[in-house]
């Protein structure tokens, strides 16, 4: 099974695609989408919608698993990453790709054991779940593999 992992967000917006046996987890591709905050917040989603269409019409995922916003401390970055969300989720409904989401939270609780994980415990059980070493560069990116082995555990 092919799990698109999906990290929201206006300027970035992480993804990666892991393939799942029920019992053993494989990254098979990640990466970003990134627009330009010299756009307009129209022609940024709009770069968004076509690069996730152009994301799930290659990679064929079976399911997605995205961050739910339930919580944002900077009230002005709250609405634009809303926003990108319901692109995002516009894509996976126009596709029929099965939606599945998570809290920051859930997805912290389910991967380390404790809901208030820091970063660095998080990526360590990433490389861990993975069998990895490196992990990408982006944290973005990284957050979307953990919000996809979290679905992993969680509903399969």
């Amino acid at each position: 099974m092919k799990i698109l992992g999906i990290d929201p967000g206006m300027a970035i917006v992480g993804y990666s695609i892991l393939d799942f046996d029920g019992e053993h987890i494989k990254l098979l591709h990640s990466g970003s989408i990134q627009t330009s905050k010299d756009d307009r917040e129209s022609k940024r989603l709009l770069e968004i919608f076509n690069d996730m269409s152009t994301i799930v019409d290659k990679y064929q995922p079976d399911e997605a698993a995205i961050e739910k916003l339930f919580y944002f401390k900077n009230q002005t970055t709250v609405m634009p990453v809303a926003h990108a969300r319901g692109v995002i989720l516009t894509v996976l409904e126009k596709f029929g790709i099965p939606i599945f989401e998570y809290t920051p939270m859930e997805v912290k609780q389910v991967l380390t054991g404790y809901g208030r994980a820091d970063k660095k415990e998080v990526d360590r059980m990433v490389k861990i779940s993975l069998g990895i070493e490196n992990l990408p560069k982006l944290d973005d990116t990284v957050d979307s593999i953990a919000i996809a082995i979290c679905h992993t555990r969680s509903n399969l």
